[in-house]
């Protein structure tokens, strides 16, 4: 399975009045990694925007497991856990710098033309991305 791994240092302005991370912020940190994995395959998402084309978020899930707090490095990982036709779930793991899990995700993705939102499949668009999401899916879908 392919993972891929992104640090972040975690800022004063992303922690709420209790010191620790705003739970929101673990989204952005999941766009942060879903981008560095599709960069280390070779795509990219603001390509697939030049042609026409959007990837929303259709659904997400996410455990928080353990409280991070300024000053600390997070490690996202994220992997491809599921990729059918139409739909694509991402994995996630948020790390401690021990390696202490903080929190897991998934979040599923459709594509759909721009202009439309018609959902369309990844296949049509570009077969190679589409190849290479299903070699190294964690889960056949």
């Amino acid at each position: 399975m392919f993972i891929a791994e992104k640090q972040i240092e975690i800022r004063y302005a992303e922690t709420d009045q209790m010191g620790v991370v705003y739970h929101a912020n673990y989204l952005v940190w999941m766009e942060i990694g879903r981008t560095r994995l599709i960069s280390e395959l070779g795509f990219t998402y603001a390509g697939l925007e030049e042609q026409g084309y959007l990837s929303p978020v259709i659904d997400l899930s996410i455990q928080y497991k353990a409280a991070m707090r300024y000053g600390q490095v997070a490690t996202v990982r994220t992997w491809v856990e599921s990729h059918g036709k139409l739909r694509t779930v991402y994995g996630y793991e948020i790390l401690h710098e021990d390696g202490t899990v903080a929190a897991t995700a998934t979040s599923e993705h459709i594509l759909v033309k721009k202009d439309s939102f018609r959902p369309i499949a990844l296949s049509k668009i570009d077969p190679v991305w589409d190849a290479k999401y299903t070699e190294i899916q964690r889960v056949a879908d």
